[in-house]
Order: C-alpha cells, then structure tokens, then sequence
C-alpha cells in the first residue's frame, strides 16, 4: 500500500447550509473579517487543502460566487450531517476537513494544528469543544472510513454527526487556541465575538 494509500488528500468543506434560525441572518454573510465569512473560511481553507467546496442548500446555489466550488446537500434536511454525507458521496476517497461557517476566530495555528497532528488510521481527527468537552464535529478533518458509519447514524434518523465521533475510533486533540472554536449562533454570541475581535492588543 502507497503512502497516498494511507494519507488520502485533503478536501475543503464549508458548511454554509443553515437556515440561521436563532441568528436572525444568514451567518455565512456575516462580515467578520470584511467579506462574507464563508468565503474568507474557503480561502482559508485553500491553503491547506487540494479542493475546498461551500456547502449550501439548492436555493442557495446561485447566490455563491463564480470563483468558489459549490457543493449542494444531496441529502437535504439533514443538516450538518447532510452536507458531509453529500461531500462523501461525490468524492468517497477523500479526507474532508469540514468546518461551520459560525466560527468568526477560526485561525490558521488552529487549522495547521489540526492538520499536523492528523491520524489517518482514526476515523477522524478533531478537537475536544472548550464549551462541553465533547468532539467539536464542525471542526474535524473526516477519514473516508467515516463515510459509511456516517450512512449507518443518518439512516438511523440521527442529524449530529458528533454521535460517529462520540462512539467510535477518533484522535482527539486539545486546541492550541480555545477561543477558536466559540460559535456565534445567536446575538448573544454575536456582541461576544465582536468584543473579543474589536479588542485592542
């Protein structure tokens, strides 16, 4: 067996399906850093990975730029979950390193850590969230071994995909740069994480 055999290469996912319910707005468009956040994640994302796709529901399709890959839920209604799935079934033989789109303070120490300490022999490599100390699946590079116990969790009727982390072989890493991983789901969140970027050094 080849070392590619071993270490698959890594694809790029941005999850940008979500209705943002308890946002109020779409947290894809959000302007953390001066562009829209799924796009300054996907250029992010490029310096790591051989492909990066923003994942997006099929309504959404046409609203991304021409200069970015889309990927639209094959599986729809699924969530998070759904987007993993359809990112699985277009490319199976590839490691995907997924991110949400609700991580204003996602770095580039984050991601190099994350991809430094990878272990292909686990189904996935991920961090341990600072908020409950469970694995953060939104934040996780996914082994192709992954992908049918992903199958087994949806056709079950389960949406977290954090249940495939919680129950089977994974390496789980501290993260170098906990404020990293905070989400901003609601307001609340919002006004946290724009204390902390608006904070002078």
């Amino acid at each position: 067996m080849t070392s590619a055999e071993l270490k698959p290469e890594i694809y790029g996912l941005v999850l940008a399906g979500g209705k943002s319910v308890r946002m109020g707005q779409d947290k894809g468009l959000a302007l953390w850093h001066g562009k829209p956040h799924r796009y300054y994640l996907a250029e992010m994302l490029n310096e790591y990975c051989q492909q990066v796709f923003i994942s997006v529901r099929d309504e959404q399709a046409a609203e991304i730029g021409a200069e970015y890959q889309v990927l639209t839920d094959a599986v729809a209604g699924m969530g998070p979950m759904g987007g993993l799935l359809s990112a699985f079934q277009k490319y199976p033989d590839r490691a995907w390193l997924v991110i949400a789109c609700d991580l204003p303070l996602l770095d580039k120490e984050t991601l190099q850590y994350l991809i430094d300490n990878r272990a292909p022999g686990s189904i996935a490599t991920t961090f341990e969230s600072p908020h409950d100390k469970l694995p953060e699946p939104l934040i996780t590079i996914w082994e192709p071994a992954s992908y049918s116990l992903l199958q087994q969790k949806a056709n079950e009727g389960h949406r977290c995909p954090r249940r495939v982390l919680i129950s089977n072989n994974i390496t789980i890493l501290q993260p170098p740069v906990p404020q990293a991983l905070l989400n901003a789901n609601t307001p609340g969140d919002a006004a946290i994480i724009n204390e902390i970027l608006n904070k002078p050094y």
